[in-house]
């Protein structure tokens, strides 16, 4: 798809590409966790894809979240897939602690406290060894796969 902002680009800072989606760690500022699985074809919605497919697709999402829960100890990991601005499959996958600013509210709703800049911080700091390991996590997956 030519308008396609998922089609003409990675859609973030790019963690990880297989053959048929990639991984890429979000730019939303105030949540230093906030990852998306993206479906390297253009196909709006899940169910569009064949039952193997699907499978390939959910196996990446869970172990993002799998990395996510191992590496940050979060309060809770948000999955979403909604695609009402960019009709383009993509997993959003959020790592949420209870002292961010929405939580526990939607991370695109309003804030409902201030930003603790200096946990923020300390979350973005550990972003190489989180892509480090999901990098290796979905190295290993892929072996076993034909991605």
């Amino acid at each position: 798809m030519p308008e396609c902002p998922l089609c003409l680009a990675d859609g973030g800072r790019l963690v990880w590409r297989g053959a048929r989606l990639r991984v890429i760690h979000a730019d939303e500022p105030g949540h230093a966790a906030f990852y998306r699985v993206i479906w390297n074809a253009h196909v709006p919605e899940f169910s569009d894809l064949p039952p193997r497919e699907r499978e390939h697709c959910m196996q990446a999402v869970v172990l993002v979240e799998q990395v996510l829960r191992e590496q940050l100890a979060p309060a809770k990991i948000n999955l979403a897939a909604l695609g009402n601005k960019v009709a383009h499959l993509h997993w959003h996958v959020i790592a949420r602690f209870d002292w961010d600013s929405h939580f526990p509210d939607a991370v695109w709703g309003a804030a409902l406290r201030a930003q603790d800049t200096d946990r923020v911080a300390a979350m973005a700091a550990r972003q190489p060894m989180v892509h480090d390991a999901l990098r290796s996590r979905l190295d290993a997956w892929a072996q076993k796969q034909l991605v």
